[in-house]
């Protein structure tokens, strides 16, 4: 078991930055998410207590599980909703701006506006 749950947030890591490393934009929130899904489930992993419901009092003899690796998985869940909602957006913003989303033709039009810009820049001879 301790295996298990040292072995599947590395993969989940492991999976997202395969993702990253990719040039496509949409690949690169997807390995953002599962990044973010690997840490939320590494820190439930190691924070990992059985025992009853943390609600006081506690029973005399026995062991509660800690509240606070829940309210932190929570919270986490939360903001990384949050981040892959905004890199979404932005992901669809610049597919709309450029007709694309892959970072190698994103570049090219990058160079080539560069490029524009300091021909205007220069006085004709």
């Amino acid at each position: 078991m301790t295996l298990l749950l040292a072995l599947a947030p590395a993969l989940l890591f492991g999976a997202g930055v395969y993702l990253l490393l990719q040039r496509d934009l949409l690949r690169d929130v997807a390995g953002m998410i599962l990044a973010s899904n690997a840490a939320t489930l590494f820190v439930l992993a190691t924070g990992l207590q059985r025992g009853r419901a943390p609600i006081l009092p506690v029973p005399d003899g026995t062991t509660a599980s800690d509240p606070l690796v829940q309210a932190m998985a929570l919270t986490a869940i939360v903001i990384s909703f949050g981040v892959a909602t905004l890199l979404l957006s932005l992901v669809y913003a610049v597919w709309e701006t450029h007709g694309t989303i892959d970072q190698e033709d994103l570049l090219a039009a990058q160079t080539r506006q560069e490029q524009a810009l300091d021909r205007e820049e220069r006085p004709a001879p």
